[in-house]
């Protein structure tokens, strides 16, 4: 009876894997971890502690792949710096990191843990995939030392990188991906000398992998999607939420939509940090989100989706995102605009001023078009018609083009731009296009308290972000995000190859 009892398992994956190749569908699980941060410190701490301090965190993380796995999950995805945090000099996070060989080295932690040098990190993770039969995606720390001969060696003779790792079902080390697009203060690690396009195929789908700040960027983002042609990106982050465009939740469901394809997003948790959301986001809109500022738990998500979303019958078509926008000049009414800034984006302005209207602001080569109708024209609210076209960031700067109907906090102008979360006024119908010189637009709609809007709102084949049958709850923005890659600066940190979108 023993033999019959040593293969069950192995035929039960075998069934379950050809039951997910089989499957137009697969479920998808992301978590969202309140991690357990490390003192703040400048200097290393023992590996004992800082061990301890990542079995902790994992604890939870494991517990939360048990509960994915228990529903059926395929795969689940973990947040950036969702195993130490990030309280860390270079010199102080040393103790985290582990040597992460290339996937092809054909390695299972949870079997040979010692094979290349101390892994308790990555041998816990195999195990966590293996034990429940899950694919486990998370983000920790590699170290590779280097010559003196390297003139790109750092001082201390090692890189440091902020990496993803997938472990399969069997917990076999099959993807490693290594930060390409460091945020500002993410000083203890390095820029790989080259980018990186990682992918990995399953029985439910080809995968691809990046971090965080990469989402801004043509590499990796958009050659993992446009020319790896992958169908789903699994994205572990810590996303700071900036309102009023760039929360979590509604650029990571644009992203999904404007790029066309699956999107798992796992979001750090930490109140103090303005992190928070996570989400299961498709070509058709999120398939589950959460947003959590008032509370310090952590949260499971979990939604079935497309394998192949290419193939799927509701696949959103190809949008010629300029199309409407430049088959007209302007709409005549009022042209009065002002100029109001976003963080230090500085847009032209232009004030809605009647129930309804139609109304064209422009900036450099962007011309932005609304028609809209509100429910009721509130005396205590003011909304505007908004048109940005140039380079955003501090130290590392982007282009973008942006189009947005957007609430500002007061009815005092000088307020349009800043943060607002809350708004009291429904719009009957709205239609919002601009002269995008781009194919990379993310649209989004975003109502009050923070809330996405799916199925209320399209994208038209000629560009227009439309509302479907008015809003149902008052609303905050309305927008579409255009990405020029070809149009930013070198990276000023590091010598970026040329970009050829």
């Amino acid at each position: 009876m023993l033999p019959c009892q040593c293969l069950l398992p192995a035929v039960v994956f075998a069934l379950a894997a050809l039951q997910a190749l089989a499957s137009d569908t697969f479920l998808a699980a992301v978590y969202e971890h309140a991690v357990i941060l490390p003192d703040a410190s400048t200097q290393p701490v023992p590996a004992s502690h800082a061990l301890a301090l990542m079995h902790r965190n994992m604890d939870v993380l494991e517990g939360a792949v048990k509960e994915a796995a228990r529903q059926g999950a395929h795969i689940i995805v973990t947040p950036e710096d969702g195993i130490y945090g990030w309280r860390f000099t270079r010199e102080s996070i040393y103790p985290y990191l582990e040597d992460i060989p290339d996937p092809v080295v054909n390695w299972i932690p949870c079997t040979d843990p010692s094979r290349f040098g101390p892994a308790p990190v990555q041998e816990r993770l195999s195990c966590m995939a293996r034990n429940n039969s899950i694919y486990v995606v998370a983000n920790m720390g590699d170290k590779k030392p280097c010559a003196s001969s390297d003139p790109s060696c750092p001082g201390d003779g090692r890189y440091q990188f902020n990496t993803d790792v997938v472990f399969d079902t069997h917990g076999k080390l099959v993807a490693r991906y290594h930060k390409y697009n460091l945020f500002r203060g993410e000083t203890q690690f390095n820029y790989p000398k080259e980018p990186e396009a990682v992918t990995f195929e399953t029985p439910f789908g080809k995968f691809g992998i990046f971090t965080c700040f990469d989402i801004l960027f043509y590499e990796p983002a958009v050659v993992l999607v446009d020319k790896m042609q992958v169908d789903t990106v699994l994205f572990p982050t810590a996303w700071m939420n900036v309102l009023p465009f760039l929360t979590a939740v509604q650029f990571h469901s644009a992203w999904a939509m404007g790029m066309r394809v699956n999107l798992l997003s796992a979001n750090t948790h930490n109140t103090s940090m303005a992190m928070t959301g996570s989400g299961l986001f498709t070509p058709e809109g999120p398939a589950a989100y959460h947003y959590d500022s008032a509370t310090e738990e952590g949260r499971l998500l979990l939604a079935e989706l497309s394998t192949h979303p290419r193939l799927s019958p509701t696949y959103p078509p190809a949008i010629n995102w300029s199309s409407y926008a430049t088959s007209i000049k302007k709409f005549p009414g009022e042209n009065d605009t002002f100029s109001g800034a976003v963080r230090r984006d500085i847009f032209t302005f232009g004030e809605l001023r009647h129930k309804d209207g139609n109304h064209t602001v422009c900036q450099g080569d962007l011309c932005c078009h609304l028609v809209y109708q509100m429910s009721d024209k509130r005396k205590d609210e003011v909304y505007v018609l908004g048109a940005f076209d140039g380079l955003h960031g501090s130290l590392i700067k982007y282009h973008w083009q942006i189009c947005t109907l957007l609430k500002c906090p007061s009815t005092n102008l000088s307020t349009c731009g800043q943060p607002v979360e809350t708004a009291q006024t429904k719009f009957e119908m709205f239609s919002l296009s601009g002269t995008f010189g781009t194919s990379y637009v993310f649209p989004e709609v975003l109502y009050s308290g923070v809330q996405l809007a799916p199925g209320e709102f399209q994208v038209l084949r000629d560009g227009r972000l439309i509302s479907k049958n008015g809003t149902s709850k008052p609303l905050v923005t309305a927008t579409l995000f255009g990405r020029l890659y070809e149009k930013d600066p070198p990276h000023p940190l590091r010598i970026s190859p040329e970009v050829s979108p």
